[in-house]
């Protein structure tokens, strides 16, 4: 089952102007950028506007200095470049999560949420 949520992009993979997937997190209780997972391919569309609104960190990141796996059971690393967290994607996920509390399966873009402030995203662990 799946169901339309938001997640904010902490970091991308391939070039900031046009990203091949973005890697998404939401906020915690205490205030940290926790890392729920990944999308899908982006549409070549949905890169480019992204491009037009991603941009570097102008301060320390939350996720400096952390790898990602490329998949599950890989020992492969993702080569990423960390944005600015404040970019918010409404995403379609599987209502499974992992032991984590990451979404279980890739998540599926659907638009940028331009309207809505990263704050106001349901936090880590919240639906």
């Amino acid at each position: 089952m799946r169901t339309t949520t938001e997640a904010i992009i902490g970091a991308v993979t391939g070039p900031l102007e046009a990203p091949r997937t973005v890697l998404l997190g939401r906020y915690d209780a205490a205030g940290r950028l926790q890392y729920v997972g990944r999308s899908t391919t982006l549409s070549a569309r949905l890169a480019r506007a992204l491009g037009d609104v991603l941009v570097q960190p102008t301060g320390a990141h939350p996720w400096a200095g952390w790898t990602f796996s490329a998949g599950w059971g890989t020992q492969r690393t993702l080569e990423v470049v960390l944005v600015e967290a404040a970019v918010v994607l409404d995403v379609a996920v599987d209502v499974a999560r992992d032991a984590a509390g990451r979404f279980r399966h890739p998540a599926r873009p659907h638009r940028i949420r331009t309207d809505l402030d990263a704050g106001r995203v349901p936090l880590f662990g919240k639906s």
